[in-house]
């Protein structure tokens, strides 16, 4: 087995959720074909969206995707001014801090302030 190389989602509006992606989490486009793909660049791996496939329900909720910030208050705050709500947030002793949203689709996003000191 190699190295992770990529999350995906799947989303019934690929154009939404890539707009959400760049706008709102500040990622890069890195390869899109279509309304069938597009991986955003999200440091060591690739965060990829899925469009839909006609007949086949979109599946949310399998997995989530959580970025690793310096400050969990101050991400918290920059993405609260662009309207994300917030679900949950909490602290696991030895770890670090989290906060978890949804991007358009429902699928959990999360944002992961280490406490062993490694940067983002």
């Amino acid at each position: 087995i190699g190295p992770l190389d990529h999350v995906y989602y799947w989303t019934t509006d690929l154009d939404r959720a890539v707009k959400f992606y760049q706008e709102v989490l500040g990622l890069e486009v890195a390869f899109r074909e279509g309304s069938k793909w597009a991986e955003l660049d999200a440091g060591s791996i690739r965060l990829a969206l899925h469009g839909a496939v006609e007949g086949r329900p979109i599946e949310t909720g399998g997995a989530a995707a959580a970025f690793r910030v310096d400050d969990l208050d101050e991400a918290r705050l920059a993405l609260e001014a662009r309207g994300v709500e917030f679900d949950h947030q909490g602290e696991v002793e030895g770890y670090g801090r989290f906060a978890l949203f949804r991007d358009p689709d429902g699928n959990i996003v999360s944002l992961v302030e280490r406490s062993d000191g490694r940067p983002a």
